[in-house]
């Protein structure tokens, strides 16, 4: 049996996220599954290993939490996203119910009338922060707007969501800082967002609907209606800002797109691939494992990491170059399999609603300033400052 090989890099100081991608080279090549003696699990760092557990949920279970502590695991246990079939299919359905074909055709026109406004505005304005004022808009509005959470949730939900995500790493500084918020969004679920003081026709309500018809057990819906706050802002807000980034260092990639809008899905898809907004979960093995000869025991812990693997340079030609002609519709950033993001239809309907409106009005972006946002789990930038031309 080969000796897997071991790393003892902390992918989550802060000079770790500001910049993973030289470490994730480093952990690639080292081999396709890498022993993280910092964190005590494994990895793995290659587009194919992470493609393939992503779609084997018998043996890369997620019932035992898919966090990177066990306080975060243990307490969530049993949510939709800490969950297996049959009882993962059954969440999930109830979930995806608004976000069905039929019901996002239904949601696009208001969209993308929304995403006009905003983009008139700000075009108007000529410089803005397009993390804060135009990436945090769109989803922000709409996701709100169709949860139906009232006004004190609302006001709350992005602090929440980033939360939510930073929760999710080992038990650093910032995992530990995040659990008032996450104590505090619990308690509002519990106790705030009421079948009585829900919108009636809101995706929220719409839960407690299913579980008077027997669809799911009613203790679920207060924690399932989490997953349409945490999981749908801060990955899309993340993925609008880290494409305008993109195109603001690579003006030629704006200019393609300009001359060619039926390259929008495939801009989508490879700003996605470039910056994945959840750069990764964990798993844990129903069973022993092997991995190119390389034996993993059953019982261990598997960090995929999403953010190395649609930059292997083994699946993608020259992985760190952003290509909008490239046609990356295989990447990784919404996962794959039953676990796959739910949301993901609607989050390509809002970024394919804000260039729709910004590719006629906006020549070139300016790059002014940039800060990272760093958290445990996701990418994507606090603050974009850019100038319109």
């Amino acid at each position: 049996m080969k000796e897997i090989p071991a790393s003892d890099v902390d992918l989550f100081t802060d000079e770790a996220l500001a910049d993973p991608y030289p470490l994730y080279r480093e952990l690639r090549d080292l081999g396709p599954v890498v022993e993280l003696t910092q964190n005590g699990m494994y990895a793995f760092p290659r587009y194919r290993q992470v493609r393939e557990a992503s779609g084997n949920w018998e043996v890369f279970s997620s019932a035992k939490g898919v966090m990177m502590n066990d306080q975060i695991n243990s307490a969530l246990e049993g949510v939709t996203l800490c969950s297996d079939p049959p009882e993962h299919t059954q969440m999930r359905s109830v979930l995806g119910r608004p976000l069905r074909p039929e019901r996002l055709r239904e949601l696009t026109p208001r969209i993308e009338e929304e995403a006009e406004r905003v983009v008139e505005r700000l075009v108007r304005q000529g410089s803005f922060d397009a993390a804060t004022e135009l990436a945090e808009h769109l989803p922000l509005t709409i996701v709100s707007e169709q949860v139906g959470l009232g006004d004190a949730g609302r006001a709350r939900m992005l602090e929440w969501a980033a939360a939510t995500f930073d929760a999710q790493g080992p038990m650093n500084q910032r995992t530990r800082d995040s659990f008032p918020q996450l104590d505090e969004m619990v308690a509002f679920a519990l106790s705030d967002a009421t079948r009585d003081t829900l919108r009636a026709d809101g995706w929220a309500a719409q839960l407690y609907t299913a579980a008077e018809q027997g669809d799911l057990p009613v203790e679920k819906c207060p924690f399932m209606m989490i997953d349409y706050i945490a999981p749908s802002l801060d990955t899309t807000i993340y993925a609008i800002s880290s494409a305008i980034h993109l195109f603001a260092r690579h003006p030629e990639q704006w200019n393609v797109l300009r001359e060619d809008h039926s390259l929008i899905p495939h801009a989508i898809n490879e700003a996605l691939r470039l910056e994945s907004p959840v750069q990764r979960f964990t798993r844990v093995l129903t069973e022993d494992y092997d991995v190119e000869g390389y034996t993993l025991p059953a019982g261990s812990r598997v960090v995929l990491l999403y953010g190395a693997a649609n930059r292997d340079e083994r699946k993608y030609p020259d992985p760190d170059r952003f290509d909008v002609r490239r046609k990356p519709s295989d990447h990784l950033a919404f996962g794959r399999g039953e676990h796959v993001c739910i949301g993901m239809n609607l989050a390509r309907i809002e970024m394919r609603a804000l260039f729709e409106a910004l590719l006629p009005r906006v020549g070139r972006f300016e790059l002014l300033e940039s800060e990272l946002a760093l958290n445990n789990t996701l990418r994507g930038l606090g603050s974009l400052k850019v100038r319109v031309s």
